[in-house]
């Protein structure tokens, strides 16, 4: 993605994870509203009921009745009365732990740093970054010339940047905030020529975001281009066309429209529509930004178009015919186009065993059925994703059943006469300081360079932004997440004996201080007071699972403790372990954490998702009461003081658990 921006700030998990201008603030219409008048509404010690209204389902040959239908319409009176009882009833199941509320929350905030910034990223001439000011709530996207910012990027101290007549402001949340009441910013696009920034924002909580360019020379909002719906969008390379996806009444993005910058109206014909409601469509620009890519995507294939980003009379072309369980991911370079893809001949029916292969074909040859394949998975090696650089080929690896990321030399690639596999290809893995570690990618959006920036973390490893200098085959520690008013009986853990304990906690590490491989590591961590282990859980049918079992190494007690069993398993995602500093509040007090990574999330291989979805899901969620009880079984966990935690899809998981076993698990959260 050549011209996005750049590293989100999520001030609730500070500060640091990279996947720029994500930032927004998400809030439910209806909670408000139900907050609106809740202390109106009496407390209840029994749970209230809603009302049944008939109404009957059809789906696949099935018909059964959904009584509760009618909440579907969520400014129903009826709907907003039920929700005030529900807050009530919760609000005074709670109500003996309103003390320990006013402990933990505070405790939790305090270890926030007051001032949260991203590290500035170079972007041609520019220097982007982000920053909360301190005693607001949201971000503001600033920028600096490089050549005036030397200064005070020579130490990551001066790194929470100050408002200076040097610094531009390009987009400030607050201001929108303060104006609207609300605000939540969707995509942010800055143009090739650093002149104007194309984002959309929602101002009602409807998740119907508007486009809006802001021309940066002047700080003004182009009044003219304002369009409802829009989910994706892209610049051409003259700075002056962009190209932007609408959504459907679903909020399904289907159609990709063009318009210049000057016109007098936006262009009502779209240059490609979806018609199929399986299907989602989105654009991105390949990373040298010299093609703008149309895909259109369903949950197990895709199709993908083409448009010269340089050349837009060529029009758009499509790079092969969707075929059922296929998908393709393009890339450019050199005028070749690399192809991740999952299957070995393009127009082939559905792979059995969804390894994805990178494969490449001549820009002219874009029609071709002919793939040549470059890199095939070996052995327990297995490709998840790319990035492209002028001189470098990045690869996000799934290596012995733990994510890792590699480099390769583009020379190596480009003189590929033959498929080879990724040890062939003298690959550099970059260097982490344990297994048990998260590599999550930056930005990276200079095709040029040779840097690239990732954030590390794991559970017991604050977030470190490093700069892997893929030429040299060096790292750099750019930053650590900052801990505050940690408690007295903790302290960090370094392979370098001689860093003072204030630099550990989360001051400022050293800036452009390269580590070679062969140097002693320099991670700072909380593994001497924290025990992070990983072990393997045997499941109903004799399956291995994984699970990540974290907890305080002086307020842990066996057989006595409370614990937390987080779960995912879906979609092929491997379950988020970073750090937080909030789970603190709880390990200090003796509680134990444990991460389920059940089948059908991420896994050692391909076969683990589909082990766990689809007709195979039962096998996701006895993976879950295998762990539960495992816990209970080894004295982790007090048999009667076990919960559980599922977000979005975790949370179909969670719930079938406590269903089918209920006197396993005493609380759950369904988020």
């Amino acid at each position: 993605m050549a011209y996005s921006v750049f590293i989100s700030i999520k001030k609730t998990k500070v500060p640091f994870s990279l996947t720029l201008f994500s930032i927004a603030k998400k809030s439910s219409l209806f909670s408000t509203l139900c907050n609106k008048n809740h202390h109106q509404t009496s407390t209840s010690t029994t749970p209230p009921v809603a009302k049944k209204v008939p109404f009957t389902v059809s789906a696949h040959g099935v018909t059964w009745n959904d009584p509760y239908r009618w909440m579907n319409k969520t400014n129903d009176p009826d709907f907003i009365n039920y929700l005030q009882q529900e807050n009530s009833y919760a609000e005074n199941f709670m109500k003996d732990t309103e003390e320990m509320q006013k402990v933990l929350f505070p405790e939790m905030i305090s270890r926030m740093p007051s001032k949260i910034s991203t590290p500035p990223e170079l972007w041609g001439p520019w220097l982007y970054y982000q920053y909360i000011p301190e005693g607001k709530e949201f971000p503001v996207l600033c920028r600096k010339l490089a050549a005036e910012s030397k200064g005070w990027m020579k130490s990551v101290s001066n790194y929470v940047i100050g408002v200076s007549k040097k610094e531009q402001v390009l987009l400030d949340w607050n201001e929108i905030a303060e104006r609207y009441g609300y605000v939540h910013v969707g995509t942010c696009r800055v143009s090739p020529d650093h002149n104007y920034l194309a984002y959309t924002v929602d101002v009602t909580g409807s998740e119907q975001f508007v486009l809006q360019i802001k021309e940066l020379r002047n700080d003004r909002v182009l009044p003219t281009l304002e369009v409802e719906g829009v989910v994706s969008l892209e610049w051409a390379q003259d700075s002056c066309t962009f190209f932007y996806t609408l959504s459907d009444q679903n909020q399904r993005p289907y159609r990709v429209h063009c318009v210049k910058l000057g016109s007098d109206s936006v262009h009502d014909v779209p240059l490609f529509v979806e018609n199929d409601s399986s299907f989602c469509v989105d654009i991105a620009s390949t990373k040298d930004g010299k093609f703008i890519t149309v895909n259109s995507n369903s949950r197990t294939s895709s199709e993908v178009y083409v448009i010269n980003a340089a050349n837009l009379q060529t029009g758009i072309q499509r790079f092969c015919k969707r075929v059922s369980g296929v998908q393709y991911f393009l890339e450019h370079h050199h005028g070749f186009f690399y192809v991740l893809t999952n299957s070995h001949n393009v127009g082939e029916e559905s792979p059995s065993s969804g390894e994805y292969y990178l494969a490449r074909c001549p820009v002219e040859n874009l029609q071709s059925t002919c793939l040549q394949n470059i890199i095939v998975p070996s052995g327990d090696i297995f490709i998840q994703d790319m990035d492209m650089f002028n001189e470098h080929l990045v690869l996000f690896l799934n290596k012995e059943g733990s994510s890792s990321i590699c480099s390769v030399d583009m020379r190596t690639i480009i003189n590929c006469e033959e498929q080879m596999k990724i040890d062939e290809l003298n690959p550099w893995f970059f260097p982490l300081p344990s297994d048990m570690c998260a590599i999550t990618p930056g930005s990276n959006h200079d095709f040029t360079r040779s840097v690239y920036r990732a954030v590390v973390s794991s559970p017991v490893m604050p977030d470190v932004i490093v700069d892997y200098d893929m030429s040299r085959r060096m790292f750099s520690v750019i930053h650590q997440e900052e801990v505050i008013d940690v408690s007295h009986d903790t302290k960090c853990h370094s392979n370098n004996e001689e860093r003072s304990r204030n630099e550990l906690l989360g001051i400022p590490l050293k800036k452009e201080r390269y580590i070679q491989i062969n140097e002693v590591q320099r991670w700072s961590d909380f593994a001497e007071i924290y025990s992070c282990e990983e072990k393997e859980v045997i499941s109903h049918d004799g399956a291995r699972i994984p699970i990540t079992i974290l907890f305080s190494r002086k307020a842990h007690k066996k057989d006595q403790s409370p614990g937390i069993l987080h779960g995912y398993g879906a979609y092929g995602e491997v379950l988020d372990k970073s750090w937080c500093g909030d789970r603190l509040s709880l390990l200090d007090r003796g509680w134990l954490i444990a991460f389920a990574d059940v089948r059908g999330g991420g896994g050692p291989d391909p076969s683990w998702h589909k082990s766990g979805s689809g007709m195979s899901k039962l096998n996701s969620i006895n993976d879950f009461i295998s762990c539960g009880e495992y816990l209970v079984s080894e004295g982790y966990v007090h048999k009667h003081q076990l919960g559980a935690i599922g977000v979005s899809a975790g949370s179909l998981l969670v719930a079938a658990a406590i269903n089918m076993h209920p006197e396993l698990f005493r609380a759950a959260i369904l988020k």
